[in-house]
């Protein structure tokens, strides 16, 4: 894979691993008063082309195609899993890993084609910057399940509130960081101001790292107390385990996008693409992953349900959809 940023040549600097060799690149680039020109890509100037390389480099082929492969894998192992345990409510996981698909390929559309087609940004950026609600919403999914299964006596918000709640939230935050971008791709392209576009997309960003905050307390304040009984059933101490690491690496990934757009367009992380590859892709590959080997189907199964005597009430994750509702 070869990485490539903004600054001035360097040496290569080679890691070399069993399987792939990975390159990290420094690469003397042009970079206008309104953005950045890959010396070596001339603009083709094309119906949707714009005068710079939004992106802030010229993305990676192998990095995007190496992305699209691996989570088209798991996004089949994903389906037939959800499809053998018939486990629906965690179907959420398996839409976002399909727009990480969508994305990945606009990406490498990107990188193979024409960097400065201002359809492929857009896409791989709706597409990746998306994914993550849906991914997030099937972890969601698992801490209701893990509420009903365990009891509802643990926890202080119910099941169904869960779900409302911090699903609603990713929706407005994406929408507003969806906006934000589009406003962004569309000043710069025309050498305009940007800082408003990117205000906008900061305070969706922000709100959705609140959120996912709150979600983190929310769980640590359920399992915390539901420990004894997690550790009294066979196998579910390690796939709460998986849960929780899956959780931090989704957030870590929000996180990461909040530290980017705070930088302001073509800051540091935006413009080095080794940031991407470590703290976006790998975050959300390595979830993503661990769900495939402990699937909540196969851990969990594909119903719960629990008898409360502390007034919450028998909960039970529908089959129908990913919403959890009060039987």
């Amino acid at each position: 894979m070869i990485f490539q940023t903004r600054g001035e040549p360097s040496p290569f600097l080679r890691v070399k691993t069993p399987h792939l060799l990975f390159t990290f690149v420094d690469i003397s680039s042009e970079y206008t008063s309104g953005g950045y020109i890959d010396p070596n890509f001339p603009n083709p100037h094309g119906p949707h082309d714009v005068p710079i390389i939004i992106y802030g480099f010229t993305p990676s082929f192998p990095l995007a195609l190496f992305a699209t492969v691996l989570f088209s894998l798991l996004l089949f192992c994903h389906c037939f899993q959800a499809a053998l345990f018939r486990s629906w409510y965690f179907s959420t996981f398996s839409i976002g890993l399909f727009f990480e698909v969508a994305g990945y390929i606009a990406r490498c559309l990107s990188a193979r084609l024409d960097p400065y087609h201002l359809i492929y940004f857009v896409l791989n950026y709706f597409f990746i910057v998306t994914a993550p609600v849906f991914l997030a919403a099937g972890i969601y999914a698992i801490l209701s399940v893990l509420i009903s299964r365990l009891g509802g006596k643990y926890a202080f918000m119910s099941p169904k509130l869960i779900m409302w709640f911090f699903i609603t939230s990713d929706v407005v935050a994406t929408i507003t960081q969806v906006a934000g971008a589009s406003l962004i791709g569309s000043k710069t392209s025309k050498h305009e101001d940007p800082t408003t576009a990117n205000n906008i997309l900061l305070g969706g960003l922000a709100y959705q790292v609140f959120s996912m905050s709150v979600f983190v307390f929310v769980a640590t304040g359920f399992l915390i107390p539901a420990r004894r009984e997690i550790y009294q059933r066979k196998g579910m101490s390690v796939f709460v385990s998986v849960f929780a690491l899956a959780t931090c690496l989704v957030y870590v990934r929000t996180i990461f996008r909040l530290a980017e757009t705070s930088e302001g367009l073509f800051g540091n992380l935006q413009t080095h693409e080794i940031y991407f590859a470590v703290l976006e892709f790998a975050p959300v590959a390595g979830a993503a992953l661990l769900f495939a080997a402990w699937h909540p189907g196969r851990c969990l199964g594909k119903r719960a349900k629990v008898g409360n005597k502390e007034g919450m009430g028998r909960y039970e994750a529908n089959e129908l959809n990913f919403f959890l509702v009060k039987s």
